[in-house]
């Protein structure tokens, strides 16, 4: 009888993240990230102008 090694989840994990991250563009994901949370903070600004806009034309 052959002795079993356990499996280790957790560099089995590790190691799969480190290949897909490897050729990671992170540049290309900080400019998307930024672009994203200005024009996320340019639409909540139209969105809340216009609900208090709406809100003032019903009064």
């Amino acid at each position: 009888m052959k002795p079993q090694t356990p499996i280790d989840s957790g560099s089995n994990m590790f190691l799969t993240g480190a290949i897909l991250l490897a050729n990671f563009d992170f540049n290309g994901l900080t400019d998307y990230a930024l672009k994203a949370v200005i024009g996320g903070a340019i639409w909540m600004t139209f969105r809340l102008a216009s609900d208090y806009l709406s809100n003032k034309i019903k009064k």
